[in-house]
């Protein structure tokens, strides 16, 4: 008898079997079925030993093994590991969740499965995976099962790229969920040039809201976890049209510098995630948070997540992807908001009439003073009445009477030649990540009821009106998070203020716009009542109006409500009416602001106070603050007055 090495080709995968055979008696069909008999211990024995040299290699603790599986190490335990993901279907492991070793071991005994067939398949559900276990453990392909995956292969069809780009649409104050901006990415083909990106693919993360969620439901459960979120792919121009028509909200787009074996990387790895359910909280685990991940497996050691362990504010992950170094370029697409208001405030204010009456009563097109101008003016004119029309509907049920006069205005622009180009450019304002970082460490000193003090801040996030503009929309203050304590000289060292949130949205009223400006701020605050200062708690707001005076000075005033929680009161929860208004003035390296707002309560007490704030920018991260305040009660006027260094980092 003698012994050979038989080779045979199977449809799944290539096996080697060690067959003893005489040269004359056994048929070739006996050593096919002996080979097949002998299939499912051969691929056991290749599958533990790539086990065995995935253990030798600790392959399980590689960077682009815990980023793909999403792990995260618990704390100072090194070796301990926790996950974002809630999803059970996204481990194949029991322990998955929290083991790297078991969940690598279980994939590798999924890819080499043979009782899974097409799309149900490890090879066609865990494709980012398989890509990297061939790479680092060197399997040789041939030895895989044949699987057809054909869900994925129609996916990709749709969903490819030759270019990654990082999407910021700007803050927008009237929207809990957008307030602090948000990111997404889209995916370009190569063929994709200009205006046709909108053909391309945005990938978004948000969380799984319903319907029947408003925004205060919406704040608490994306504080307290209450939503799970979810990545979805969509086409990009869906994303235009939500964020510049609807929202009306400027668009920053980063090109990123990914080579093409990164970004398909991202794109195989977004195919595991479709589904899947992950943990969602409004300033961490976020929107923003997410997308960094996808990117720290594209380009594995670039760490992009390591330093947002307590929020993940949009614009600081946008710093983030610009210090890894992986931004080629940067572009601005403004909204069809902004193109408006820009496009009005290049106008006389005759043309401006002349735009109003015609988004009104198409008729007046035959007015002398229209029929005057020449066919350039006639033309821009008209077409802003146009756009006007159009911006006023968007979002809202359609107009039958807005929907005609908006047709007569394209039969009026369709007359005029069409060499006659409008020109719709846009002055391209600071680029949000070139503005001041979000949190703010301050140190002051100053003298209130005729104590001297010194003062320790530390503000969470984000902006005040008085900060540095550049980089932030001009009249909006979002401050969550923020603490002063103050060592006086004849008392101990005290909390002073405490604000959970403080929120204020001014936002000038024009004859074609007419927003409404308000604030809202709660929290803790030392308020000096019937002789005795004291810690109250309160929750204020006011709604009113906001002017512009001059290009860079802005006038408000508002009517306030505020219930508070005093000692010196006689309710347990005094309400109190009131007002606030001031004058806001930006100069080229200092804000000023002054103030004038007061309450009256329900049992008789009241404040007024005067203040006025002036902030000196040194760089862009520091600043010297000045402040003065000086309040009037019954019986009782005292003054604040104080100077303080601001660093944001």
């Amino acid at each position: 008898m003698q012994c050979d090495m038989v080779q045979v080709r199977l449809p799944a995968h290539t096996v080697f079997r060690r067959t003893c055979i005489t040269a004359t008696r056994i048929l070739p069909a006996t050593v096919l079925v002996g080979a097949l008999l002998f299939r499912p211990a051969v691929a056991g024995n290749l599958v533990d030993d790539l086990v065995s040299d995935a253990r030798l290699k600790s392959s399980w603790k590689k960077a682009e093994w815990l980023n793909l599986l999403h792990y995260s190490e618990s704390g100072d335990n090194a070796g301990h590991y926790s996950n974002d993901i809630r999803d059970p279907d996204f481990f194949l492991a029991e322990d998955g969740n929290v083991n790297p070793e078991t969940e690598l071991i279980a994939t590798l005994r999924a890819i080499h499965a043979t009782d899974a067939n097409g799309d149900d398949h490890a090879q066609c559900r865990y494709v980012a995976r398989l890509h990297w276990l061939i790479q680092e453990l060197s399997i040789d392909a041939t030895s895989l099962p044949v699987v057809s995956c054909d869900k994925y292969n129609e996916w990709r069809k749709h969903v490819r790229s030759d270019r990654v780009t990082l999407v910021f649409p700007a803050y927008h104050l009237n929207s809990p969920s957008s307030m602090f901006g948000h990111t997404l990415l889209r995916l370009d083909a190569a063929e994709d040039e200009g205006d046709s990106s909108w053909l391309s693919t945005a990938v978004n993360f948000g969380a799984n809201v319903t319907e029947d969620d408003n925004s205060i439901l919406y704040a608490y459960k994306g504080l307290a976890g209450g939503y799970s979120g979810i990545f979805i792919t969509d086409h990009y121009y869906k994303k235009i049209q939500e964020y510049s028509r609807i929202e009306h909200r400027d668009i920053w787009e980063y090109r990123l510098n990914l080579t093409g074996d990164e970004i398909e990387r991202l794109i195989t790895h977004l195919w595991e995630l479709q589904g899947i359910d992950f943990d969602y909280y409004y300033f961490d685990e976020n929107c923003s948070y997410r997308l960094l991940e996808l990117l720290e497996v594209a380009r594995p050691g670039s760490e992009l997540t390591d330093q947002f362990k307590l929020t993940a504010i949009p614009v600081d992950t946008v710093r983030a992807v610009e210090t890894a170094g992986m931004i080629e370029a940067a572009s601005y697409r403004p909204s069809q908001a902004t193109i408006l208001r820009y496009s009005l405030e290049q106008l006389s204010g005759d043309e401006r009439d002349l735009v109003m009456a015609l988004s009104k009563n198409t008729d007046s097109s035959q007015q002398t003073t229209f029929r005057e101008l020449s066919p350039e003016q006639q033309r821009k004119i008209v077409d802003l009445a146009y756009r006007y029309l159009r911006y006023q509907q968007s979002g809202q049920e359609r107009d039958p009477d807005a929907a005609r006069r908006s047709h007569q205005l394209l039969l009026i622009l369709n007359a005029y030649p069409k060499d006659l180009a409008l020109d719709t450019t846009v002055d391209q304002p600071v680029a949000p990540e070139r503005g001041h970082s979000s949190r703010r460490l301050t140190a002051g000193l100053g003298r209130r009821l005729d104590n001297n003090y010194a003062e320790l801040g530390f503000r969470m996030s984000f902006h005040d009106l008085e900060d540095n503009l550049e980089g932030y929309l001009r009249g909006a203050q979002i401050n969550i998070g923020s603490i002063q304590i103050r060592a006086e000289e004849n008392e101990s060292i005290s909390l002073y203020r405490l604000d959970l949130v403080d929120i204020f949205s001014l936002t000038p009223r024009t004859g074609f716009f007419k927003p409404l400006s308000w604030r809202v701020y709660s929290g803790l605050e030392r308020q000096f009542t019937r002789g005795v200062d004291q810690l109250t708690a309160h929750l204020t707001g006011g709604a009113g109006g906001s002017w512009n005076l001059f290009r860079s000075s802005q006038f408000y005033a508002l009517a306030t409500g505020r219930l508070e929680i005093n000692k010196q009161l006689d309710r347990a929860i005094e309400p109190a009416l009131g007002f606030s208004s001031g004058l806001l003035q930006h100069f080229r390296s200092t804000t000023a602001r002054l103030d004038v707002s007061g309450e009256h309560f329900s049992d008789g007490i009241y404040r007024l106070r005067a203040g006025y704030t002036q902030n000196f920018v040194i760089r862009t991260n520091h600043s010297i603050r000045l402040s003065a305040q000086y309040e009037w009660q019954e019986a009782d006027e005292f003054s604040d007055i104080q100077v303080r260094y601001q660093y944001y980092f």
